[in-house]
């Protein structure tokens, strides 16, 4: 009965802050270590979770499934291991993005396309860097914000309240500026001062202004936002993409030149060129890009839910 959720939900919820807090103390522990210690734990922690989380383990072996058919099973299964693997470094490097020493960051990032943001800053009607969930766009924070004149960001509001606490601590030390996702109005307003806006628009999205694009030859519903959002503005629209290298050396920001001819009057066309881009550079780090996320979800019939049999027991 609803009384009783309601009763369980207030009986444990301090266990959604209790984990949150570990969270929060660990991170705030491990930056204090070696790097390449920090690399090696995070790496162990992904290999565990590919085994103990069974759902997203499934999500992501299905996307890789649809968007690399040209795999054997076996390189698939290699590929999974290693965005695993991915996936646990990312946790020491959001630590090392949010509360690490900044310049241990910078020493390890190298700047690709730095020309091309100056260059947008200079038309002086802000900067919209299109941009994407890969496992490290977190740990660039401290290198990306002394490039910028004012960075600022989107962001999904997370349901637990001390989640959004900390988020919004760690990535405040070099973010001038963050609002919610559906906060066009603010998005606005910053481009019209200039601003550099980060805004990670690949994930499934099913508000006003989505529309049915292919992503890896699969349609996925898309936001067309970024395109719109330049024509209103006058932004510059630039590529921006982050990867660490096999060898966990270094990793690299690469800015990209704007696009001929975008914004044009045909926002799907934008969108579509904008996702193949993506893709090109998904397929030069395919195991640091966020598989998990559920891409292909919501469409409309008759395109099926490629996540439907996940949910079947086996």
């Amino acid at each position: 009965m609803p009384s009783d959720r309601r009763f369980w939900t207030m009986k444990f919820a301090w266990l959604r802050y209790a984990v949150v807090w570990l969270g929060y103390a660990w991170m705030r522990t491990i930056v204090r270590l070696p790097f390449t210690w920090q690399l090696a734990i995070g790496k162990r922690l992904g290999r565990g979770a590919r085994v103990l989380a069974r759902g997203r383990r499934r999500v992501a072996e299905r996307n890789l499934q649809i968007c690399f058919p040209e795999l054997s099973a076996a390189q698939r299964q290699a590929l999974l291991r290693r965005h695993f693997e991915a996936l646990g470094a990312s946790v020491v490097e959001i630590a090392m993005g949010w509360f690490g020493d900044e310049e241990t960051v910078r020493r390890h990032v190298r700047i690709e396309g730095e020309s091309n943001l100056r260059a947008a800053l200079a038309r002086g009607h802000g900067v919209i860097l299109f941009s994407a969930h890969f496992t490290t766009f977190e740990f660039f924070w401290p290198a990306l914000a002394p490039l910028c004149p004012r960075l600022c960001g989107m962001y999904k509001s997370q349901r637990n309240p001390l989640m959004n606490k900390v988020m919004t601590e760690g990535r405040g030390r070099n973010f001038d500026s963050l609002f919610a996702k559906d906060s066009v109005r603010e998005m606005l307003k910053s481009l019209a001062h200039n601003a550099v806006v980060w805004y990670a628009s690949d994930q499934s999205y099913g508000g006003k202004g989505s529309v049915l694009i292919p992503f890896f030859n699969e349609p996925a519903m898309t936001n067309t936002a970024i395109s719109r959002i330049a024509k209103a503005s006058g932004a510059v629209v630039l590529p921006y993409y982050c990867r660490r290298l096999a060898d966990d050396s270094t990793y690299v920001m690469t800015i990209g030149a704007p696009l001929d001819d975008l914004p044009s009057h045909d926002h799907e066309r934008d969108t579509r060129r904008l996702t193949h881009l993506l893709e090109d550079y998904i397929r030069t780090c395919p195991e640091q890009y966020w598989w998990i996320h559920k891409r292909f979800k919501g469409r409309p019939a008759p395109h099926p839910d490629v996540y439907g049999a996940l949910r079947q027991p086996t």
